[in-house]
């Protein structure tokens, strides 16, 4: 799939919601100059395939806004949610030229892309370009072996509680420092969605989602909107204590 630039949107660097968690974070101004003159946005709607396994990627990018999902497809035509691409994430490997999942906007996606040729020859020149993508990398391992605990050891319902922590801690918006306090936070799933991403059937993820608010863990502003009374009591109900660990 061809990367078509959008040449009406461009925000400056200084003012990018990402800006102290993404690629670039610990660059100086004169590196966030070289990345000026390499980067274009490109923004995608809900349901839009980015990109298709196997494509040939002659870009990397970061998530500046919405959520994407990282899809493979099996040879006879099953398909798994493997991942999700949050505000900051980072898409498109350097020294791999083909995608290797499927990614698709799950809600409506602008991303800063960077020109892989450019940006790979950056990083063999500026060492804090390449620490924080590999800090970004071990993050992404961290969070596959969490899923792997999820899909693979948990109830349905920590499950369900385990995704919305995930999604709370990571929202753009919220900068989660601490556990205390209340927390609102937008599904970027549907349910049908969520049900496929961790293994459950629709029924299912409905009846544990009303039984956490039944039983006051979080509470609903329709199908999406989720308030967090109490994140501590989130991370108990998802199987972990307040530091994210596995209770045992």
């Amino acid at each position: 799939m061809a990367l078509q630039e959008t040449p009406m949107l461009h925000l400056d660097c200084g003012d990018c919601p990402i800006r102290h968690r993404a690629v670039c974070a610990r660059c100086d101004a004169d590196e966030i100059g070289r990345l000026e003159q390499m980067k274009y946005y490109r923004s995608y709607q809900a349901g839009q395939t980015i990109v298709w396994s196997g494509d040939r990627m002659d870009f990397v990018a970061s998530v500046v806004t919405g959520i994407a999902s990282l899809t493979q497809t099996m040879e006879d035509g099953r398909r798994q949610m493997v991942g999700l691409l949050l505000p900051s994430d980072f898409v498109g490997r350097p020294g791999r030229s083909d995608a290797a999942y499927d990614v698709t906007a799950t809600t409506d996606v602008v991303m800063c892309c960077f020109r892989k040729k450019p940006f790979e020859e950056m990083m063999l020149k500026t060492p804090h370009v390449a620490q924080r993508l590999l800090e970004m990398t071990l993050d992404e391992l961290d969070a596959a072996r969490e899923w792997m605990l999820l899909l693979g050891r948990k109830t349905a319902r920590e499950k369900i509680a385990s995704l919305i922590a995930i999604i709370a801690r990571r929202d753009a918006s919220l900068h989660l420092k601490q556990s205390k306090g209340t927390h609102a936070v937008e599904l970027p799933l549907t349910r049908e969605e969520m049900a496929d991403y961790l293994g459950l059937t629709l029924e299912t993820v409905s009846r544990q989602i009303s039984a956490l608010k039944r039983d006051g863990v979080i509470r609903l502003d329709g199908k999406r909107s989720i308030t967090i009374p109490d994140f501590d009591r989130l991370l108990e109900e998802a199987g972990d204590d307040s530091d994210g660990g596995l209770l045992v």
